[in-house]
């Protein structure tokens, strides 16, 4: 997937009104980039995938990989960060259960594969994120992109300055 179809996926994403129930979207022959979740209050998509390490766990393999994600990231959080100004970074350790109540998602998901997410506001009751991640070693390194209502950040704990994804 082309930077400017990541944007214009992005896009879709914030424009696209939220379903009534759960949906999961997976395409054809690419397991993980271009899969995505909707629910209620939230959109998920797998924006780029590198190849996976089942075959090969070497370090050269990795860091090549996690670098293509990494670029992928900057490129398209600067678009970002042009339109609705700096992100917020946003924790999504495990602890955010400490109240005994499940974790909405999309932050649920995004937990799966990563420790933490780049937020931006672009309003209308909206929030945008980007994250990257790794369900396991040998699966895809991910670029990852949400939507959620504001509403579902007031249960997150508060952000972190300054860090950046890989």
């Amino acid at each position: 997937m082309s930077m400017e179809k990541r944007l214009a996926t992005v896009d879709s994403l914030l424009a696209r009104p939220f379903p009534g129930e759960a949906e999961q979207v997976a395409p054809a022959g690419k397991p993980w980039e271009g899969y995505r979740s909707s629910g209620p209050r939230s959109h998920l998509c797998f924006l780029k995938a590198s190849q996976d390490f089942w075959d090969d766990r070497s370090e050269d393999v990795v860091e090549a990989a996690e670098e293509e994600i990494a670029a992928a990231f900057e490129e398209l959080a600067t678009v970002l960060t042009s339109r609705w100004g700096r992100p917020e970074v946003v924790d999504l350790s495990p602890d955010l259960e400490d109240e005994g109540s499940p974790v909405p998602e999309p932050m649920n998901e995004l937990g799966l594969y990563s420790g933490e997410m780049s937020v931006w506001h672009p309003g209308a009751g909206r929030w945008v994120a980007l994250a990257v991640g790794q369900a396991d070693p040998e699966f895809p390194v991910l670029l990852l992109a949400a939507v959620g209502e504001t509403s579902l950040l007031q249960r997150v704990p508060p952000p972190r300055a300054g860090r950046r994804p890989l």
